[in-house]
């Protein structure tokens, strides 16, 4: 084991019953490292996340933490003998107990000094100060999260796992706390894990990403990467917005479109002649009053900063375009468009028939029957 891996989730599998529901999942945690499992509902990341904790037994494959083991098929180590501590959706802060009563509710064992202290320490590090003897109700959204933390950090836990915490807040409160947590977390060099939907959250929160699919791990890597260099049409289509154009590979380094010729920064790995998919993404085109190149708006939404609109070229191909927010034309109009695409991302074909891109047709059709 690497000295500096924390957690390891070596080749994991899990089931109800006689249906597997995640199938051979590696993955692993460096000390003070903030993991992320993202994906769809029903995609397998909270059961993961469960058998972590040690809610969910392991069917196959082990889970390590600091070198011990804590389950494989033959052995499950006790949930709360793992020392994780977890923050869930709901909160589930105690209504009867003071905000100091709520976060020394797991270190009872200390003495009344220590307790004292982590709880004037913890209330410093999440920004609420002397609400001590406040109760749950009399705080805001925002401030109960904070408090939900600080009760989970109390012990001061060898892993925290963060399942869906954010869901109930609103947009705008979100936006600020995620940002505030990841801050807290660093400050205590803690370890977590945290899973999510909402691929913004994982980017404001995580330093590595698992993006999760029907039970397996899709890609794993930073937000820069599973963003910029998706390895699967899957990664491609659930991680930002973007569209697809068919392109034939031309040689190592470009492929020829609708577009023109396009030449990327590195090989793109496939032999000329190859028929494929380049993702566009709206940064990749942008607005050019002077080109020659135009599309027909068929779409625009207004974001603030930009607008997004979605242009037509000639052949019916539909991309993607950014253009500042003081350009507003309207649709049906043109739009000339321009290329500012430098790292070209192409995938397989997919099978016309089934759809299908990113796994054998045999796990699908096995990970369709199971979520079903």
């Amino acid at each position: 084991m690497n000295k500096t891996e924390h957690l390891i989730v070596e080749d994991v599998s899990l089931a109800y019953g006689d249906q597997d529901i995640v199938h051979n999942v590696f993955l692993s945690l460096e000390k003070g490292e903030i993991g992320c499992l993202l994906g769809p509902s029903g995609c397998g990341k909270s059961t993961l996340l469960r058998a972590i904790a040690g809610f969910e037994p392991v069917k196959s494959g082990k889970i390590e933490m600091r070198g011990q083991l804590l389950a494989d098929a033959r052995h499950t180590m006790p949930a709360e003998k793992r020392n994780i501590g977890m923050v869930f959706q709901d909160i589930a802060l105690f209504p009867h107990l003071t905000i100091a009563d709520n976060i020394t509710f797991g270190i009872k064992k200390w003495s009344k000094k220590d307790q004292q202290s982590r709880v004037e320490e913890l209330l410093a590090l999440v920004g609420l100060p002397g609400v001590e003897a406040r109760y749950p109700h009399s705080l805001s959204g925002g401030q109960q999260q904070r408090i939900a933390l600080a009760r989970a950090m109390a012990p001061k836990p060898d892993l925290l796992l963060l399942d869906e915490p954010f869901s109930g807040l609103d947009a705008n409160l979100r936006e600020t706390l995620v940002p505030e947590i990841r801050d807290i977390l660093r400050k205590e060099q803690m370890s977590a894990i945290l899973v999510t939907h909402d691929q913004m959250e994982a980017f404001a929160m995580a330093d590595k990403i698992a993006v999760m699919q029907l039970g397996r791990v899709q890609q794993c890597g930073t937000a820069f990467n599973i963003y910029h260099e998706p390895k699967t049409r899957f990664v491609a289509d659930f991680i930002g917005l973007g569209e697809f154009l068919r392109a034939s590979i031309k040689d190592e380094y470009s492929v020829d479109s609708v577009l023109g010729c396009l030449v990327g920064d590195e090989p793109l790995g496939y032999v000329p002649g190859t028929e494929v998919e380049l993702l566009i993404r709206p940064d990749d085109i942008q607005h050019c009053e002077d080109s020659p190149l135009t599309g027909r708006i068929v779409s625009k939404w207004f974001r603030g900063s930009h607008y997004l609109y979605h242009v037509q070229l000639d052949n019916k191909e539909i991309l993607p375009c950014i253009t500042a927010c003081h350009h507003d034309h309207d649709v049906g109009e043109d739009l000339g468009i321009s290329i500012e695409l430098d790292h070209l991302v192409v995938l397989p074909l997919c099978d016309p028939e089934t759809g299908v891109c990113d796994l054998q047709e045999s796990e699908v059709v096995q990970a369709q029957a199971i979520a079903r």
